[in-house]
């Protein structure tokens, strides 16, 4: 299998937008609109509108013409693994590195594009080992948490060497 084949995603990064924020408005419980993905994703109507006409002809929404979007089952699943790889993200970015909450959404909607299903579902369940561990935060990511706020000319830009795995013997 051609390695960049695998890493592609059926949908472009706006169209993913398109259907997370569509998930984000549906659970608000609010009738969803073209007006309302228009002003929650900052773009005009009639882009909204061609982004609608290609998600439903590839079976993931249906747009009522001047009416409601809805989320096909197909559709709303992958908003769902959109929003799951972004929660993943933003969490890690808060919990473990420290980022600002407003910058990690920001950051979040850059990468979630970018990152497989499997991985999100490990940056999640690693986010969750370290910060519900049963002793509290662990005292290395308080250590982090000092070196991390370390002014920028303290830090060793370098990459230190990787060390090869151990081999198993199982």
């Amino acid at each position: 299998m051609d390695s960049n084949r695998s890493c592609e995603r059926p949908q472009s990064a706006n169209m993913e937008d398109y259907l997370e924020t569509i998930l984000t408005l549906d659970d608000l419980r609010r009738p969803v609109k073209v007006t309302q993905i228009s002003e929650v994703l900052n773009v005009s109507k009639p882009s909204v509108t061609a982004a609608m006409t290609k998600l439903a002809a590839d079976g993931l929404v249906n747009h009522e013409r001047y009416g409601r979007v809805y989320l096909t089952a197909p559709g709303r699943q992958m908003a769902e693994d959109v929003r799951r790889r972004h929660d993943a993200l933003r969490l890690f970015l808060t919990e473990i590195l420290g980022v600002p909450e407003e910058m990690a959404q920001v950051d979040a909607c850059r990468l979630e594009h970018h990152l497989s299903r499997e991985s999100s579902l490990r940056l999640l369940r690693f986010v969750s080992f370290v910060v519900e561990s049963a002793g509290g935060r662990p005292e290395w990511l308080q250590e982090f948490a000092k070196y991390a706020e370390a002014p920028d000319d303290d830090v060793d830009a370098s990459i230190p060497p990787r060390r090869p795995r151990a081999q198993r013997n199982d």
